[in-house]
């Protein structure tokens, strides 16, 4: 994906599809829990190019958890790699705040490897406020774009800066397992 190839990012939850069906999506990345239903809004969408994975927003294997695996990540940079004459590109998830925003931040990086990490991120930020990528998948975008932990790092950075936002986030996060982020972020 080169940067100049797309016009537009939109990242979303599944709530928010509907909004965006009349708003010229050319390329769409649908990052749903496994058994999730394809979403039925996008047949009133216009034609577009889809790729839907399955995996839930975790950290690690738990009961009735399938994390984000090296594959799923190297699936989406294919997916990126393929979006060549993309005019608009929507990422969605359940909320769209932290699968999409993981995935799109690397998708920011493979189309921009000349960027430094903390301004794509702070671009990511600016697109979608309240984000939080997971940190495992920008684990393995690190690892395959060579980034030399820089977008870890810099999403840390996010964290800590969402947590002084939100500092209810905390104790959610821990509640769903997220526990690693919060601790990461709040070592500063």
């Amino acid at each position: 994906m080169r940067p100049d190839t797309i016009t537009l990012h939109t990242v979303c939850g599944l709530e928010e599809l509907a909004g965006h069906a009349e708003r010229g999506i050319s390329h769409v990345l649908s990052l749903l829990d496994p058994g999730t239903a394809e979403p039925e809004v996008f047949g009133r969408f216009p034609a577009h190019q889809r790729t839907t994975l399955r995996f839930h927003d975790c950290l690690a294997p738990g009961e009735g958890l399938v994390p984000p695996e090296r594959a799923d990540v190297a699936a989406i940079l294919a997916f990126g790699a393929g979006t060549q004459g993309a005019a608009h590109l929507l990422v969605h998830c359940h909320y769209g705040l932290s699968r999409s925003t993981a995935a799109l931040l690397m998708l920011f990086a493979q189309a921009e490897p000349g960027s430094t990490s903390e301004a794509l991120v702070a671009r990511l930020h600016a697109l979608r406020e309240p984000a939080w990528p997971n940190a495992r998948m920008i684990g393995f975008a690190d690892d395959l774009l060579g980034r030399s932990g820089s977008l870890s790092e810099a999403v840390r950075r996010l964290h800590a800066h969402q947590l002084g936002v939100r500092p209810h986030l905390a104790d959610l996060l821990r509640d769903l397992g997220r526990g690693a982020e919060v601790e990461a972020a709040q070592a500063g």
